[in-house]
């Protein structure tokens, strides 16, 4: 058997007689259209076990090219203990990066581009000058950086390896996911980010945007706080209540903790182990013929596919360029 993130490779595996497991985050099925049939053919294979997909947003988008639905298995990513042990008090984590420990911070760690939703965290930034923003994973001087400077109260910190990287995770009032769609909706080059499942297991509050993805995991007022995307004035409103309201933050941030329980790597890995076994010894099911629809809807999106790759010179059609499938699910 091989696993794979790599879908080349899980077709060559299947071609070469051999049993294959995918697992990757991106609905390849929405990305890139002309791949369709070929994605179904493969996964209907009875040596393609599962396709493991990190999101149910992503699992749905296979459904309705017609991928049998015991083919796929949404489990979440994870994250991994160690890297916020020990736990540090937010006044000690605070003392610890150079910042007073009166001084309410709103922090978000990854990587730092245009891709990120990060415009609007700095214009965020701007009209809360009490608030220090901390934008932690630059690896060089780029756009975000340039804009960073417009704003006395957001600082840039490089990349930072696991073992630091958690001093500024616990020295957050608030841990931010830009609240944008952009990233899944204009680049579609995140789903569900990593930096979730460490911020939940941190304790501590999350603001993030109330997009399809993040609300499979996060729930407004339950173990985050949710704004609108795309709009400065929702996302000003939300950290002033989150730093103002201390008994509510501590709520969401218990409340996120408390949900990480089962999301470590180690977890996930036996799920996925569970579920190989049991497709070991499952009986192939076959997936059917495509309805005309679904082959109109194909043909539609590819030929969308083909004029956004000539523009933008880019191969990953986002979600922003499509329209509603009419296939069924």
């Amino acid at each position: 058997m091989v696993y794979t993130r790599n879908l080349w490779v899980a077709w060559l595996t299947v071609l070469l007689g051999q049993c294959v497991v995918f697992d990757h985050y991106r609905p390849w099925p929405d990305q890139i259209p002309p791949l369709q049939p070929l994605i179904r053919a493969l996964m209907s294979h009875r040596r393609f076990l599962i396709n493991i997909c990190h999101s149910d947003y992503t699992r749905e988008k296979y459904l309705v090219i017609g991928v049998p639905a015991n083919k796929l298995c949404c489990i979440r990513n994870g994250f991994e203990p160690r890297h916020l042990q020990p736990a540090l008090p937010i006044e000690a984590a605070k003392r610890s990066i150079g910042v007073p420990v009166d001084q309410k911070t709103a922090i978000y760690t990854g990587r730092i581009n245009h891709k990120k939703g990060l415009a609007l965290v700095i214009e965020a930034a701007k009209s809360l000058p009490d608030l220090l923003f901390i934008l932690v994973g630059s690896h060089n001087e780029g756009p975000i950086e340039t804009m960073a400077k417009t704003a006395a109260n957001v600082r840039v910190v490089p990349w930072q390896p696991p073992e630091t990287l958690r001093h500024y995770i616990f020295a957050a009032d608030v841990l931010l996911i830009p609240p944008s769609r952009q990233p899944l909706a204009k680049f579609g080059s995140t789903v569900l980010p990593l930096k979730l499942f460490l911020y939940m297991a941190s304790g501590r509050p999350i603001m993030a945007g109330d997009t399809p993805d993040v609300r499979e995991v996060l729930k407004h007022g339950e173990n985050a706080f949710l704004c609108k995307p795309d709009c400065p004035d929702a996302l000003v409103a939300g950290l002033k209540t989150l730093t103002a309201d201390t008994r509510l933050a501590a709520k969401l941030g218990a409340a996120a903790q408390a949900d990480s329980r089962g999301l470590t790597w180690d977890a996930r890995a036996q799920t996925i182990r569970d579920i190989i076994m049991d497709r070991l010894t499952a009986a192939p099911v076959p997936s059917g013929a495509w309805s005309n629809t679904q082959i109109g809807d194909w043909i539609r999106q590819s030929r969308r596919w083909l004029v956004h790759l000539v523009r933008e010179r880019s191969w990953v059609l986002p979600p922003s360029a499509h329209t509603p499938p009419s296939g069924h699910k």
